[in-house]
């Protein structure tokens, strides 16, 4: 899976605030981000706000045979194919939101373009104890704690994925405050596995101005 960089541009609208003879702005970073699909297995994310987030719209005119897991901590997989000859999903409402990551298994390399809002104010990924399929909610690049700010503790470890070469295993060792064998880096649009020793918050302020 490789993710070209996201674009932002500013969507800028501003309304009056007569009673206090004031001007309020509300600044809207919008941007696309071109997610590159192999053939196969692949985990990626969408850390875009595109209003609809569903399956149906985010990966509208994917090839029939494509089909998309989600996992939950308690649940486990929900399974979700594209029949191309009915032109419909198992379930088209399934919601792929910021900070989720989902494998998508592709019958052929595609490209899908993602539209939307980048998040930002103040958010919150819950971290479950055990496996998390994951990514950062804003569509950053880097070094997952270093610069995305993930919070870590002993015993936490990171899978990512690569469609030919398989997964890199990341285990953090709380004794040293390392890595090993390196702190893992991440890709925008590129989805995750955390093994978390406990149940916390993935929480970030963010502004696409800082």
């Amino acid at each position: 899976m490789r993710t070209k960089t996201l674009l932002i541009t500013a969507a800028i609208g501003a309304a009056a605030a007569v009673a206090t003879q004031a001007q309020v702005y509300s600044v809207n970073a919008v941007g696309y981000i071109n997610l590159t699909i192999n053939q196969g297995f692949n985990i990626v994310a969408n850390q875009l706000d595109a209003g609809d987030n569903t399956v149906a719209s985010l990966l509208a005119g994917v090839p029939g045979g494509t089909t998309v897991y989600t996992f939950d901590t308690a649940a486990g997989y929900t399974i979700n194919s594209y029949d191309a000859d009915f032109e419909e999903w198992t379930d088209a409402a399934m919601e792929l939101t910021p900070g989720m990551g989902f494998w998508v298994k592709a019958p052929s390399a595609i490209t899908v373009t993602l539209v939307g809002e980048v998040p930002q104010g103040s958010l919150s990924l819950p971290l479950n104890a055990g496996f998390n399929l994951v990514s950062s909610i804003v569509p950053q690049a880097g070094l997952v704690s270093t610069d995305l700010g993930m919070p870590v503790e002993g015993g936490d470890t990171v899978y990512t994925f690569d469609t030919a070469a398989g997964y890199s295993i990341f285990a953090y060792d709380a004794d040293f405050e390392e890595w090993t064998p390196s702190e893992p880096s991440v890709a925008v649009g590129q989805g995750f596995w955390v093994k978390s020793a406990s149940t916390k918050s993935w929480d970030r302020n963010f502004s696409v101005n800082d």
